[in-house]
């Protein structure tokens, strides 16, 4: 989250006009390259360690089935000892594809809310209420956008690939399969609860944010012009 919202405002004042607006066209391009940076710095690797625990078979009855992961840290160092750090980064493109839109779309209809609800009250400062509500609406809106490229990453990530098998190859394989075998809804397996994960956790996290937000643009104005306070 903090790389997300930091690379968002640092990405929109890059792409605002000389007077300072910021355009919807310029707030989806921001939030989308928002998406991608978080997606390669910190989101694909956790979420191949992530879903590579989640997705063990093993039973717990059985004291001589052991799991191959023990924990995160074990299977991160099992993961980059068998198949190197490479494997680490199976489904980035995909990763930043889903966090890419997601984003896009999360902070472009949280900030086009936002105006709505701004204008229609005639008020810049929103109550934490409404900003929950309206930040628990965009939250759910950029799963509901780019499901399919989510269940077919986690597939992706699920397993190691198989030799001379390239990236494209698999994306296209595990589609064709998921096509044939499970029909089309096989490519929203998991969106209730997805939804259900992200949506409050956007509705909090927008709410938090602006809410420090508005504490740091007083404190700013409070400081005396041309003086310097830590």
């Amino acid at each position: 989250m903090a790389i997300r919202f930091t690379s968002y405002e640092w990405y929109k004042q890059m792409l605002a006009d000389p007077q300072g607006m910021v355009s919807g066209q310029a707030t989806f391009m921001a939030g989308l390259a928002a998406g991608v940076t978080e997606a390669v710095l910190v989101v694909t690797p956790m979420e191949v360690i992530k879903i590579r625990l989640q997705a063990q078979h093993h039973s717990m009855a059985d004291p001589l089935d052991i799991p191959k992961y023990r924990n995160a840290a074990h299977a991160l160092y099992t993961v980059v000892k068998e198949e190197g750090v490479g494997a680490l980064y199976r489904g980035v493109s995909l990763t930043a594809l889903r966090q890419g839109s997601n984003q896009a779309v999360n902070f472009t209809a949280y900030s086009e809310f936002r105006a709505r609800l701004q204008a229609y009250q005639g008020k810049t400062d929103l109550p934490g209420w409404q900003t929950m509500i309206i930040g628990l609406v965009s939250g759910a809106m950029g799963p509901l956008s780019n499901a399919p490229i989510d269940t077919i990453k986690t597939r992706l990530q699920k397993t190691p690939a198989e030799p001379g098998q390239t990236a494209i190859g698999r994306i296209v394989a595990i589609s064709s399969d998921m096509w044939k075998q499970e029909g089309s809804r096989s490519f929203y397996k998991g969106i209730t609860p997805r939804i259900m994960r992200v949506a409050p956790g956007q509705a909090v996290t927008f709410t938090v944010y602006e809410f420090l937000k508005e504490i740091l643009e007083r404190g700013r104005e409070m400081i005396p012009g041309g003086q310097y306070e830590e």
